[in-house]
């Protein structure tokens, strides 16, 4: 058959108005495919906004509730949780400890009766609680050092089980270790946490994006980078490997970050697998938006919105986004 022709064919038919665009719009976001990042600090009634990030904060445990509260009565789907801990040290030890901040955070949420509407994701990392801020162990050998694979592995797989003692719904590991969803699997299932999902930071690329969140966590490396563990931007075919291997070794789901400079390899996934994906939206892209919305330069919501919905079209089911509840309020 003929394709149909101009004047016969006016796709402008179905833009005239608002109720005919939503009926024919293919991509559709809801509050329920949102996560809001979370980051837990010591202390009592803290709410610090972070210098790089305006409108996100660093909350104290009491506040992380309240917070978490406004965020289940805008029908947002779940919390992603980070903690900066009291002290740090070489071994990580705050990420593994039962009286740790996202520990106690997450027990706390866990009482609120408003809270159990969200999904409370606990991010399964050391850099937050290493006093070198790296996401691993680190062997020095003179001026040299690596970041060691295998040994990192116990700490994460501990800090796995620690968290879902504590009553993460998900754990989410994001170090970029060899076998660390292996690891935390065997280690969940040893002890009877076995209904306990793993989302995977499966395609996690080394990236200039995530300067803010250094601040926001206290998480800057002290030397180097994380060049030896985190993928090179450069590669999509690996990515699909890491994927690959991840779900191999357990993942229920996996995540990608950033998302917008990565939206080829979201829509590559969608593509290749079928387990649940999600993108991270990271601090940099959030802060960059802001820094625009500041200066009058883009339209606020109109511009998040569209950043939310590329992330969607490319293929992502659910998005990590610190314009969670903004977006939320937007959808109505």
């Amino acid at each position: 058959m003929a394709l149909m022709e101009f004047p016969i064919t006016r796709l402008r038919r179905l833009r005239r108005n608002e109720p005919l665009r939503s009926l024919v719009r293919e991509t559709r976001l809801e509050p329920s495919a949102l996560i809001l990042p979370l980051f837990l600090c010591p202390g009592e009634g803290v709410r610090r906004e972070i210098g790089s990030m305006p409108g996100v904060f660093n909350l104290s445990v009491d506040e992380a509730v309240k917070q978490a509260e406004a965020a289940a009565a805008l029908g947002i789907g779940g919390l992603l949780l980070f903690g900066l801990p009291e002290t740090k040290d070489e071994q990580a030890t705050g990420a593994w400890d039962d009286n740790g901040i996202v520990q106690r955070g997450l027990r706390a949420l866990k009482q609120s009766a408003a809270v159990k509407k969200l999904v409370l994701i606990a991010d399964v990392c050391l850099c937050e609680y290493t006093s070198h801020g790296h996401c691993g162990i680190v062997k020095r050998t003179g001026d040299e050092y690596e970041i060691e694979n295998d040994t990192t592995l116990e700490l994460l797989a501990k800090a796995g089980v620690s968290l879902a003692r504590a009553g993460a719904d998900v754990v989410a590991p994001s170090d970029m270790m060899d076998g660390r969803v292996a690891a935390i699997r065997d280690e969940l299932d040893e002890e009877g946490f076995e209904q306990t999902p793993i989302l995977s930071y499966a395609a996690k690329f080394a990236s200039a994006f995530y300067g803010p969140f250094r601040e926001a966590a206290d998480s800057a490396p002290q030397f180097g980078d994380r060049r030896s563990y985190q993928m090179d931007g450069a590669n999509l075919r690996e990515a699909m490997r890491e994927i690959d291997l991840d779900l191999g070794e357990g993942a229920d789901m996996i995540l990608m970050k950033p998302a917008m400079p990565y939206l080829d390899v979201i829509r590559a996934a969608r593509e290749r697998f079928d387990a649940p994906i999600g993108a991270y939206q990271v601090s940099g892209e959030y802060s960059m938006l802001q820094a625009a919305f500041a200066r009058d330069w883009l339209e606020p919501q109109r511009a998040m919105m569209e950043s939310l919905l590329s992330i969607r079209r490319a293929g992502a089911g659910f998005i990590v986004t610190y314009f969670a509840q903004e977006a939320a309020k937007a959808l109505g």
